[in-house]
């Protein structure tokens, strides 16, 4: 599906709005620390899949993304508030795990090398 600039552009707008008010109005301690990674608005500008990601656990990830669900109606008055849109987007948060699992591989690869190189080194003593 074809990526329009004002798509582009709302979804960047969305992302800083929504981590803007994250910060300043939502008081959870289950929403300390989350980072907004993504904003995905639909053709209709009527829907918003925010993705969210966290330094801590996946259960207190999955935390994390059940109070921002808990927020929604506070975080679409103020996204009324401070964007000039006909439509408040509903949002509907999901969990980023690309950033786990790219740690995750990266970890594996960097197992998997030092293994080969002791290895090696075992190979060349003998």
């Amino acid at each position: 599906m074809k990526e329009y600039p004002r798509k582009l552009r709302i979804n960047t707008q969305l992302q800083r709005e929504v981590a803007a008010l994250v910060v300043e109005t939502l008081t959870d301690p289950r929403v300390a620390g989350v980072s907004i990674t993504q904003v995905d608005v639909s053709p209709d500008l009527r829907n918003a899949t925010v993705l969210v990601s966290s330094l801590g656990t996946d259960e207190e990830l999955a935390a994390s993304v059940k109070a921002l669900a808990g927020a929604v109606p506070l975080l679409r008055k103020g996204l009324g508030s401070r964007l000039r849109m006909r439509y408040v987007p509903q949002l509907h948060f999901r969990a980023d795990t690309q950033v786990r699992q790219a740690d995750r591989l990266n970890r594996l690869i960097r197992d998997a090398v030092a293994a080969d190189e002791s290895h090696t080194r075992e190979r060349d003593d003998s």
